[in-house]
């Protein structure tokens, strides 16, 4: 949560930085077509301080959104292909053995892995063996790496965004539960309208490429300060006590659905009432309000729950539960 000594957002500040995030918003849908919604939950889960899940099929600009994101928000940008034989030290980094000229002798470097950026895509991420995602909960949890023995620190601006593919099960290590929650949101990348997806042809007519890194990721509309105060302002966002209490009853309702077998943990408490904060700054204010928490509630949600055996029998997901649980918890007016 935000430090209590940290002074409220301001409503003239709050549309301020709006207008900057509305640029950078942008930036990326002018690249990511069709996907509002994502780019919005990105941004979201980035102002936060948060780490988001992305699921979608193949080919639906899951990588280009985070690229374009990075590159707009003027992020250090790497990305990691998990696979069944990628281990621990391919993400956080190895000691390797060289000569010291200072001395003749020689010492261990240290050489630090991908994880060592500001915004990092693990791609296909339920690929990885239990060990690797071990490794990677660690920094999404502490924002540190733990090698040979020493901590070393990846800074507050590390954000994690993993995908994963929602139909292909085969070779792949389902996130476990401890994992899953460290999510802030998981973000549905659908299929985009008939007429979004012209409009990707139109792109690729007029000499557009999303695979040229020159054409995926926009110039800098933000830069490190910009960030940092961004992030600063949305923890200082107002939540009202009756939002607050509006954020914990949802949150319990979904321990006492018989439809679930598992319900919202206290860390999706928090991470609501987060997310809550930053949807209010992204639509240019400094308060946060009932429709905040509704819209993202199935976002922090959905990847934290589980679904009685009969409802998936049923082809019934979280978002349907979710839906009426949303529908029979009365918001403040």
């Amino acid at each position: 949560m935000a430090d209590p000594l940290l002074a409220p957002t301001a409503p003239a500040d709050a549309e301020r930085l709006a207008e900057r995030l509305a640029r950078v918003r942008s930036a990326v849908a002018e690249r990511v077509v069709g996907q509002p919604q994502a780019i919005d939950e990105a941004l979201v889960t980035v102002l936060a301080r948060g780490h988001a899940l992305l699921e979608g099929v193949p080919g639906t600009a899951k990588t280009l959104l985070v690229r374009a994101l990075a590159g707009a928000l003027g992020a250090r940008f790497q990305r990691v292909q998990f696979t069944p034989d990628l281990m621990p030290s391919d993400v956080t980094g190895v000691s390797v053995l060289r000569d010291d000229p200072a001395t003749g002798g020689r010492r261990f470097e240290f050489l630090p892995g991908p994880v060592f950026t500001d915004l990092l895509l693990g791609d296909e991420i339920n690929r990885a063996p239990a060990k690797t995602q071990a490794a990677l909960l660690e920094a999404m949890a502490e924002r540190q790496v733990t090698a040979d023995g020493r901590s070393r620190p990846l800074g507050d601006a590390f954000t994690v965004f993993a995908t994963q593919n929602p139909v292909e099960f085969e070779g792949t290590y389902p996130l476990p539960e401890a994992q899953l929650d460290r999510f802030l949101l998981k973000i549905r990348v659908g299929y985009p309208d008939a007429a979004a997806e012209l409009a990707v042809l139109d792109r690729y007519a007029a000499g557009w490429d999303a695979e040229r890194p020159a054409d995926a990721a926009p110039a800098p509309v933000l830069d490190e300060d910009d960030r940092r105060l961004l992030r600063t302002a949305a923890d200082a966002v107002t939540v009202a006590p009756e939002v607050r209490a509006y954020v914990v009853a949802l949150v319990r309702a979904t321990r006492e659905e018989p439809s679930l077998t598992l319900g919202g943990s206290p860390r999706a408490t928090v991470a609501l009432f987060r997310a809550a904060r930053a949807a209010a700054l992204l639509d240019g204010r400094a308060f946060a309000t009932p429709d905040d928490v509704k819209a993202y509630a199935p976002a922090v949600l959905r990847h934290r729950v589980l679904l009685a055996p009969e409802l998936e029998v049923e082809q019934r997901s979280a978002d349907d539960v979710l839906a009426a649980v949303l529908d029979r918890v009365p918001a403040p007016r």
